[in-house]
This record gives C-alpha cells, sequence and structure tokens, in this order.
C-alpha cells in the first residue's frame, strides 16, 4: 500500500525538513503517527496525500511510483485517498449531510445512492439525527465525525488523519480513534498522526515515531529491505 525508500523533502529551496524516511505499509493495517509538534508529520502526510512530492528518494502509493506520474495521473490516485484534517475544512453554508455527500458529487455522481450513502454513514458515526444541521451547530467532536464521514464516502484504500483528536478532549479523541479502528477493520489502510503518546498508548497499533525530520521508531512497521 505504501512504500517509503530513503525519501528527502523540503520546500522549495529551504533545508529538508524530512530526511531519509523509509518504512512500508501493508494493505489493510492501523498505524499511528507520533511525534512532537514541528516534526515533520504534518510534511510526511502531505507526501502521502499527493500535496508535495518528495524531493529524493522513492514513494510508492498503491503500487504508483510517485516521483515519476504524471500530473495528469495524479487525480485518479487522489481519490484513492481519504483525508480528515484537524481543523475539519466542513462547509458552513451546507447542511451537514451535503457536506458528507460533496465529494461523490464534485467527482459527478448525481444518482440517488448519494443521499442513502451520506446518511448510511452519518448513521454510522452517531449523527444521524443532525443530517440539515449546519456544521457551525456542532461540538468540536461532532464536526470531526463529519469530516470523517465526509473521508470515507469515497471508500478510499488510504485513509489519513492529521491530528483528529488535537481539538477535542481525550474522552472524544478515544471514540474517534476507535471510528478508525472500524474502518480498518473493514480494509482500508488507516495513518492517524497525533502528538498525544497517551491517546497512543491505550491502543496496541505499529507506529511511526518522527523527530526532528527523521523516523526514530517504526514500532510494528516494516522496514525497507
Amino acid at each position: 500500500m505504501v512504500r517509503f525508500e530513503n525519501v528527502g523533502m523540503r520546500y522549495g529551496r529551504g533545508p529538508e525538513v524530512l530526511r531519509d524516511i523509509s518504512f512500508t505499509l501493508d494493505a489493510g493495517t492501523f498505524s499511528f503517527l507520533t511525534g512532537p509538534s514541528g516534526a515533520g508529520k504534518s510534511s510526511l502526510l502531505k507526501l502521502l496525500y499527493l500535496a508535495q512530492r518528495p524531493s529524493r528518494g522513492l514513494v510508492t502509493l498503491l503500487g504508483h511510483d510517485v516521483s515519476t506520474m504524471t500530473r495528469a495521473g495524479l487525480p485518479a490516485l487522489r481519490r484513492q485517498i481519504g483525508i480528515v484534517f484537524q481543523d475539519f475544512r466542513l462547509l458552513g453554508h451546507l447542511s451537514v449531510l451535503d457536506n458528507v455527500a460533496l465529494p461523490l458529487r464534485i467527482a459527478g455522481d448525481g444518482g440517488p445512492r448519494v443521499r442513502d450513502n451520506a446518511v448510511e454513514l452519518l448513521e454510522w458515526v452517531g449523527l444521524g439525527e443532525k443530517l440539515q444541521a449546519r456544521p457551525t451547530t456542532l461540538s468540536g467532536g461532532e464536526q470531526q465525525r463529519v469530516a470523517i464521514a465526509r473521508a470515507v464516502i469515497s471508500k478510499p484504500n488510504l485513509l489519513l488523519a492529521d491530528e483528529p483528536t488535537g481539538n477535542v478532549d481525550d474522552h472524544v479523541g478515544y471514540r474517534l480513534v476507535r471510528l478508525f479502528e472500524e474502518l480498518y477493520k473493514t480494509g482500508t489502510t488507516v495513518v492517524v498522526a497525533t502528538h498525544n503518546k497517551s491517546l497512543v498508548n491505550r491502543f496496541q497499533h505499529p507506529r511511526l515515531v518522527i523527530e526532528n525530520g527523521e523516523l526514530t521508531d517504526v514500532s510494528g512497521v516494516s522496514r525497507v529491505s
């Protein structure tokens, strides 16, 4: 599913923010990406969701060499990747239901099953009674659950979450991670980035630990041979 070989990354002509990153993630696994704020977690996620390309090394996603892909080939690959951002990025003028359905409608699917799929996902995350609510009327934990439902409506092969528990308390954060666990049990590969060590320690999933732009530990994650 994911393979990094001696990857480095920099922004523009600046210094490398990631150095010699090597690891692999198998399909259908759950991994934490941990480390202090500013360590490079978000930069690594940007490589994973194709917002950036590596400055050196090899990144392979879903069987594709990212470095050699043409710009025209990127959208199809991106559609196989779901993203949950810390700041939710919900559209305030749309209902919760329409926010969740938006990725399918952008992709050109306007059929009746779009609404049914969105309703089913909102019921799954416990928001079946909030279909017509606006995001601004929801709590932080509820908004994050809407963001999760929106990220998975396209049935991505790879789901990435950037500090999804950063704006909620530990109790809500634990419930959110349990939602991500349900996803990986269905076959989706899940990577959750967080600096919350106490939350990570409540679970037994593999972890990638990044500090100062380098991987210092890959407990339970395959190393590149």
